[in-house]
């Protein structure tokens, strides 16, 4: 997979208010942060940012009525806990026969996987040494439901778990494209991953219905994970880090 539309390689910290310790991490190119802030000036300008970067190829009449839409979207999620959101859109184009180091810009129809990945952050029980035991507990609940794939990880930040669930969906005949009774299978894996500086749990979610292109989406949520950090990076760490962020998933 390749970015379907021109996105930077940013460095995102945590909506902290000052009781939520802060929290690093690198995003991809191909991913398109939604406009989370504080205030709703804030919002309204970002979402002019947001809906230029997605619709790159619009114009006023097609930024202007997207970007309040946008911004209510991101208000509602910011009042459920989401500290960071973004829409991943990648080209599955074949670029076999492009020859290397040359960029090609991709049409929509040629073929586009897309995934929704979420930050949020959750109050937990437990002292700032404690990261060992709060995974111990986050393993054991969600092992307890025969449907997660629950695992231990040891990130470069610390201990994490990581858990992937896969639904099935039936869709009726008018929401499928040939009008057809059919079925939609949907892949999520949410890795909890305890903050060593306070009683707080950082819960990262990436929830895709492209599963034509599952292996290559972990292999990017993975890569997102190697960049978690909970003190303040140096620029060489953003630049070692953002190497393990390449623009092919």
């Amino acid at each position: 997979m390749i970015p379907a539309a021109d996105s930077e390689n940013a460095q995102h910290v945590s909506a902290a208010d000052g009781n939520i310790p802060p929290l690093w991490f690198l995003a991809p190119e191909g991913f398109f942060a939604l406009p989370i802030a504080a205030t709703p000036e804030e919002r309204s300008e970002r979402a002019l940012s947001f809906v230029r970067e997605l619709y790159s190829r619009g114009d006023e009449t097609i930024w202007e009525p997207a970007a309040p839409y946008y911004a209510a979207i991101a208000e509602l999620m910011g009042d459920t806990g989401v500290s960071y959101a973004a829409m991943g859109l990648f080209s599955t184009a074949d670029e076999s026969e492009v020859p290397e180091g040359q960029v090609i810009r991709h049409e929509p129809a040629e073929g586009i996987a897309q995934c929704a990945f979420t930050v949020a952050i959750a109050p937990t029980d437990q002292a700032g040494t404690d990261t060992d035991v709060v995974a111990q507990g986050i393993l054991a609940t969600l092992s307890s439901d025969p449907y997660n794939d629950a695992i231990w990880l040891d990130l470069p930040c610390g201990p994490a778990v990581s858990c992937v669930s896969l639904r099935e969906y039936d869709l009726g005949p008018e929401a499928s494209a040939d009008g057809e009774a059919t079925k939609l299978l949907t892949g999520q894996i949410q890795v909890y991953v305890p903050f060593p500086t306070g009683p707080f749990t950082a819960i990262f979610t990436l929830y895709t219905a492209s599963m034509d292109h599952w292996t290559d989406i972990y292999r990017l949520l993975s890569a997102v994970l190697q960049t978690v950090s909970f003190v303040e990076p140096t620029e060489e760490w953003t630049e070692e880090r953002s190497q393990g962020l390449p623009g092919e998933a």
